[in-house]
């Protein structure tokens, strides 16, 4: 499923067109993947709509992709063939930056994302080099593991930034396939610690407390306490203005999100120094995800072990899985199951 050209997505509306090319063959320390299932991202929409740095077109779109190794470059040594691994968000980076020396390829200049500067995983087969791909443990199905790659380890790597500790109280501001996870982590990790929950529709605030969360209301709804941290995954400016008056002094906000839409840029006008941000209020950015965040959480992952709630779509679907995330049709993650 390819994209050809940026768009304004609307519903009904065909971004990718599916077309046949030609198998990619691995170079020296590639891996070819026989894709069987691609998570659906919000990623995606910013990349179709022109949010993100602009991707390499036309391009196959995708980077929740998990499939089995066909075959190997002639320097390949970490797996072999009939493996099952994943791909995430993270595709390469130059590997000698002081970022790179430092485990935060994430940050590195030469950063490629997968589907958006290389061909990703909206497709039957992949490429990517060994460094940059995982082994996906056996608890789970392709399906299930797919969007652990993305929504799963970007949770954990903005749960980490938050500096969490056990008894503190965290929010999260949004709740798809991303914070889903992050508060089943919550739970396993931080068992003392509460998680309230900001959402717009009546069916994502139930969904969260059937997951566990002590509360959930709208995004401008005032909290029963001061939280000591919340984690923001919304596409939009007005859930940070909203979150930063539910911090308590000293409390991080965790921005997870490629761009936010410029629609509401104007509510940035809107934000009060005394209200929102004094008393050493915090906010950071989360950029990418860095190799050691997708191989700690898989790890967790499997030995909580939790399982995320999934939507399965077949290939030639992929526009509707992405107009339906586009109107937030959500519960849990959208995986396209590619035969």
């Amino acid at each position: 499923m390819v994209l050809n050209k940026l768009c304004n997505l609307k519903k009904n509306e065909q971004p990718l067109e599916l077309i046949e090319i030609p198998v990619p063959k691995p170079k020296v320390k590639e891996v070819l993947i026989k894709i069987s299932a691609c998570g659906v991202c919000h990623t995606e929409l910013d990349e179709i709509e022109g949010r993100t740095p602009p991707p390499r077109l036309p391009i196959v779109l995708g980077h929740q992709v998990v499939g089995k190794v066909v075959e190997t470059g002639r320097k390949v040594s970490r797996f072999n063939i009939g493996d099952r691994v994943g791909i995430a968000w993270i595709n390469s980076a130059c590997g000698k930056c002081a970022f790179c020396n430092s485990g935060q390829e994430n940050l590195c200049e030469q950063f490629k994302a997968t589907g958006r500067d290389t061909n990703g995983g909206y497709a039957q087969y992949t490429v990517v080099l060994e460094d940059y791909a995982y082994k996906i443990p056996d608890i789970f199905s392709d399906v299930q593991a797919a969007p652990l790659l993305c929504a799963g380890a970007i949770g954990y790597r903005s749960l980490r930034l938050t500096g969490l500790k056990d008894g503190q109280a965290i929010g999260l501001t949004g709740f798809g396939a991303s914070a889903h996870l992050v508060i089943k982590m919550v739970k396993h990790r931080f068992p003392n610690s509460a998680t309230y929950v900001f959402a717009r529709s009546q069916k994502e605030q139930e969904f969260a407390k059937e997951l566990g969360a002590v509360w959930a209301g709208n995004t401008e709804t005032e909290a029963p306490q001061k939280l000591d941290c919340i984690i923001d995954t919304t596409p939009a400016w007005k859930p940070v203005v909203e979150a930063l008056k539910n911090l308590k002094s000293g409390g991080r906000l965790v921005i997870n999100a490629i761009r936010k839409e410029e629609v509401d840029k104007v509510y940035l006008l809107r934000i009060d120094y005394p209200q929102n941000l004094w008393l050493e209020k915090e906010i950071k950015s989360v950029a990418n995800v860095a190799r050691r965040d997708v191989s700690e959480f898989l790890a967790l992952a499997a030995q909580i072990p939790f399982k995320p709630e999934v939507q399965e779509f077949s290939l030639d679907e992929a526009n509707t899985a992405l107009v339906e995330l586009k109107e937030r049709k959500i519960r849990g993650a959208k995986v396209l199951k590619i035969d």
